[in-house]
């Protein structure tokens, strides 16, 4: 193993409830310049898709003429200049530790709460975050036209829906399927006590999102996963797709490719994305292309469940680990490879597809959550968990290299047409707009 360190007029889909009603939302005149909060209780830059959310969203709402605010606690997203990030300081436990507590910490019920919950293994977060939120709001009401949660699901979103601030809230996915697949993953009933124990935080959620007015989501297969699993129903909640940023993620002509080199953006020790998967696949592909790379952007934890599988596989000096880079380096490394490989058992919307689509890099995907709306016919979709197929779609492309650049161009031009983060700000506009008025 090595360790390296304007809105488009384009129809993204249902863009909202009702997808019939897309010609009619059409013919309405743009939408009034509106002042909007983003609020994210995490949002790493890198490492999770809801800080690509914060920044791509934001950053693509100014385009459309908005002025937006970001108010997060750490770690803290990068955004475009015009945007202006508002720092919710926490504890930020996972980064410091335990041990981080000072006795200035103790003024704050929210730094206690968080403190406890994490030495009893549980994850306080998205709670505290929601105290600090409704604090800063409390004294910046009128700061705002419309405040937008990024998965909180706190009770201080309740509260603020109460103080008649217009809210809607972002749900990517339900936690639950984080929950499910990490409990099938665990090996012991020890690790699952630690396990329902750190998403003990889904009590609140449950009860929270049933009592928000406005929610709105990623993918059809989120809205009915989280209808199903939070007791909702689907029509009750809206849907505006992700989007790509297609400047940023884009050929890069003048890089050559790696014949043999795969790809994948994967959190390395994350039951749900499925690299366990991809990894016994890589090595069984080994034994008929012994020069095959993999390069994979994440970190694996030392000693962790990824770093024995790939001992055991035999391929931990085969394959190349990058984390902590920038943008930039990552549309090159897509540049370099042949195949970009999407083995997670469960995508929400499934940015690492379309982020490689737009970089003109043909997919192999499974057929985890969101990823068939993404990927359409513009990729390779094999069944999620299925190490034969997967290994078996990999060769099928590596094997063709015409159908390697039809897939690739096909990609790029689903990912223009259909989700670009122009036509989701677009949509996404229009959906404040009607909230505004059910508030008004």
């Amino acid at each position: 193993m090595r360790q390296l360190d304007t809105i488009s007029t384009t129809d993204a889909g249902s863009g909202g409830r009702d997808a019939e009603s897309a010609p009619a939302e059409a013919a309405r005149p743009a939408v009034r310049p509106l002042r909007i909060a983003l609020l994210g209780y995490r949002s790493a830059p890198f490492g999770g898709g809801q800080g690509v959310y914060l920044k791509y969203l934001s950053k693509a709402l100014v385009d459309a003429g908005h002025r937006v605010d970001v108010i997060s606690g750490p770690p803290y997203p990068h955004l475009d200049p015009r945007v202006k990030l508002i720092q919710l300081p926490s504890l930020d436990l996972f980064e410091n530790g335990l041990a981080s507590l000072r006795p200035r910490h103790l003024n704050s019920m929210a730094n206690i709460i968080e403190w406890t919950s994490k030495l009893t293994g549980g994850f306080a977060e998205p709670y505290t975050f929601g105290r600090r939120a409704v604090r800063y709001l409390r004294q910046h009401r009128g700061d705002y036209d419309l405040v937008h949660d990024n998965q909180s699901l706190s009770y201080g979103m309740l509260k603020l829906q109460a103080m008649g601030i217009p809210l809607v809230t972002t749900v990517h996915h339900p936690i639950t399927s984080d929950l499910r697949i990490a409990l099938g993953a665990a090996k012991t009933a020890w690790e699952r006590t630690l396990i329902r124990r750190w998403h003990s935080f889904l009590h609140m959620q449950k009860k929270v999102v049933k009592q928000l007015h406005h929610v709105v989501t990623v993918s059809d297969c989120s809205r009915q996963d989280i209808a199903r699993d939070f007791g909702l129903q689907p029509a009750s909640i809206d849907l505006v797709y992700n989007g790509i940023d297609t400047d940023e993620f884009r050929p890069l002509p003048d890089i050559p490719r790696r014949p043999l080199r795969l790809m994948a953006t994967a959190s390395a020790d994350a039951p749900l994305k499925g690299l366990r998967y991809l990894l016994r696949a890589y090595a069984s592909l080994l034994t008929r292309y012994p020069r095959l790379e993999l390069l994979l952007v994440g970190k694996p934890q030392p000693g962790g469940k990824t770093e024995r599988l790939l001992h055991h596989l035999g391929i931990a000096d085969k394959v190349q680990f990058v984390s902590g880079i920038t943008t930039q380096q990552m549309v090159a490394y897509y540049a370099e490879a042949t195949v970009a490989v999407v083995p997670s058992v469960y995508e929400g919307f499934g940015l690492p597809a379309g982020e490689a689509m737009a970089c003109a890099v043909p997919v192999v995907s499974t057929d985890g959550g969101a990823l068939p709306e993404v990927v359409g016919d513009a990729g390779v979709i094999v069944p999620a968990k299925n190490v034969e197929a997967l290994a078996a779609g990999i060769a099928g492309l590596l094997e063709d290299p015409e159908r390697r650049a039809r897939l690739g161009a096909a990609g790029r031009q689903r990912i223009l047409e259909k989700f670009s983060w122009e036509v989701c700000a677009r949509d996404m506009s229009r959906y404040y707009q009607r909230v505004l008025d059910a508030n008004s």
